[in-house]
């Protein structure tokens, strides 16, 4: 196949995949669990996303929607990029820990994106000492959105695609690499857990869809 001219290349990624930031960065955001770290995955993203552009098959995009086909194509970079970051953080933590004696203790007290799971039980904690802050819907929002962020990465990647970025179940299986069942396994049980999560955190049930409590990370 031709490689497309520069001019043909920018304009066509303009189109195709720059409209598609927020859903790059949402995805960043969740995974990470930073916002400046998703702006790190999401640059370094964009810049991967450029470089391979030619390789993006443009047959695929349905003419009627726009080019949607962007959107997972992006979000299969951005979550590759994401793995990559966070080897690279797992390793430097590693490194540091060999460094450091007084580390131990705490080290193994940081979940998969290197948020400190204290300060999410600080949250809790604050949360129940007034159980009438539960009766109201924005309280259970924020505790459902706490929950989301606590997954592991497995299973809260998978929930991030279909219920906030409300990808098809093929679609999500072409972006993690898995099988459509492994998918809808992983959705089932990541639902599981959010649910015994929020009953752990005091929340006895929750009405607001997964898709609306917990709101797009935007720019």
């Amino acid at each position: 196949m031709r490689r497309m001219t520069d001019q043909t290349k920018e304009e066509r990624f303009q189109a195709i995949v720059l409209p598609h930031l927020n859903s790059a960065f949402n995805l960043a955001r969740w995974l990470t669990g930073s916002h400046q770290d998703a702006e790190d995955v999401v640059q370094e993203a964009y810049l991967r996303a450029y470089t391979f552009f030619d390789s993006f098959n443009s047959h695929r995009s349905n003419a009627s929607n726009g080019g949607e086909d962007g959107r997972p194509w992006l979000l299969a970079i951005v979550r590759n990029t994401f793995y990559t970051w966070y080897e690279q953080k797992q390793t430097r933590n590693a490194h540091t820990a060999l460094f450091d004696e007084q580390s131990d203790d705490s080290y193994g007290h940081h979940n998969a994106t290197g948020e400190d799971p204290n300060e999410f039980a600080n949250v809790h904690q604050q949360a129940n000492n007034d159980p009438e802050n539960l009766l109201l819907q924005k309280d259970c929002e924020q505790q459902l959105q706490l929950a989301l962020r606590t997954l592991p990465l497995e299973f809260r990647e998978v929930m991030i695609l279909r219920e906030l970025e409300d990808l098809s179940y093929k679609q999500i299986a072409a972006i993690v690499d898995i099988p459509i069942g492994t998918v809808m396994s992983r959705l089932g049980r990541g639902r599981q857990l959010l649910a015994k999560k929020l009953i752990a955190s005091g929340v006895s049930g929750v009405t607001t869809p997964v898709s609306v409590a917990a709101k797009r990370q935007e720019l």
